[in-house]
């Protein structure tokens, strides 16, 4: 079985910089590699969790609710364009 491949993803910091992360890494005990990876992957993983959700406002999501329950609305011309667009994309 191959391995994984490796990237290399190089970082030049000022030394004041590359001195508090030492002494950060060293405070956690780990490498100053492995206190950069897990630092840079758990806030990557944030900062996409949290352009993956919508937040709504009490008052919109109230309207929003109500939309869903309203049996007599009709969709507009962009969610049908947007239905459209779901399945031509899934087919």
């Amino acid at each position: 079985m191959a391995a994984p491949k490796q990237r290399r993803l190089t970082l030049h910091l000022p030394a004041e910089l590359k001195a508090t992360i030492e002494e950060a890494a060293a405070r956690l005990g780990q490498s100053v590699e492995d206190f950069a990876v897990s630092t840079l992957i758990e806030h990557a993983r944030r900062v996409i969790a949290e352009h993956r959700v919508t937040r709504l406002s009490n008052r919109d999501r109230d309207l929003f609710i109500r939309l869903l329950d309203d049996d007599g609305a009709e969709p507009n011309a962009a969610l049908r364009a947007a239905a459209a667009r779901y399945r031509d994309a899934i087919r």
